[in-house]
């Protein structure tokens, strides 16, 4: 696979909110199919053995489309799925241990609002970092506001990619060219759209655009 900055361009993170009669699978395919680059598997809901099932079918099909699967917050399943990585927030297990947990080779992911928080997740191992929200969201409407200006102190102060996350459309997205980032992780702009396919592949072209990434 590709070096880590090349994933990060269009980071598609998975939600159940939108399936209206879909799998989840078929929905990942086409945004896949449309250009994302990385995919996230959030699951809240599902019970472990369905979880870890999930998992396993969508590194399946990630790695026909050689991008890598990431899971959000759970160790033991991307562990035992032998998913690409792992994302974990602030309140999660410090990035030390997961890093302890899931070996040198998989990639680690840590959310982070301040500078001071993506310095000590660099030091503690993560690959990459995933700044937000820095717009308004509604997928995550409790989440810390983090502004331009903090978005890029974080990219100048680490050397590890960064990705912005929280409301990223394609209205907002222009708003943070020049920041420093090394993409965007998007959930609704892809997930509750009535093309998948179409806004992931609009997205990722706008992400050249505007980027350069």
């Amino acid at each position: 696979m590709n070096s880590c900055k090349d994933w990060m361009p269009l980071y598609a993170v998975t939600d159940r909110a939108w399936l209206r009669g879909r799998t989840l699978y078929e929905q990942a395919e086409e945004a896949l199919q449309g250009g994302a680059t990385c995919l996230q598997l959030r699951e809240k809901e599902l019970d472990e053995e369905a979880f870890l099932q999930e998992a396993r079918e969508l590194k399946v099909l990630c790695e026909r489309y050689d991008v890598p699967l990431i899971i959000n917050d759970d160790v033991e399943i991307a562990i035992k799925s032998d998913a690409d990585g792992i994302h974990i927030g602030q309140h999660d297990a410090p990035a030390s241990l997961v890093r302890q947990l899931i070996g040198p080779d998989k990639l680690l992911g840590v959310s982070a609002q301040t500078v001071k928080q993506a310095l000590q997740a660099e030091a503690d191992g993560a690959d990459y970092l995933g700044v937000g929200a820095v717009f308004y969201t509604g997928t995550k409407p409790d989440a810390d506001w983090v502004s331009y200006e903090t978005l890029q102190a974080i990219c100048e102060a680490v050397s590890i990619p960064v990705v912005a996350i929280g409301g990223i459309s394609r209205e907002t997205l222009p708003k943070l060219a020049g920041s420093g980032i090394d993409g965007v992780a998007v959930v609704s702009a892809i997930f509750a759209a009535p093309d998948i396919r179409a806004a992931a592949a609009e997205l990722r072209e706008l992400v050249k655009e505007e980027l350069n990434v």
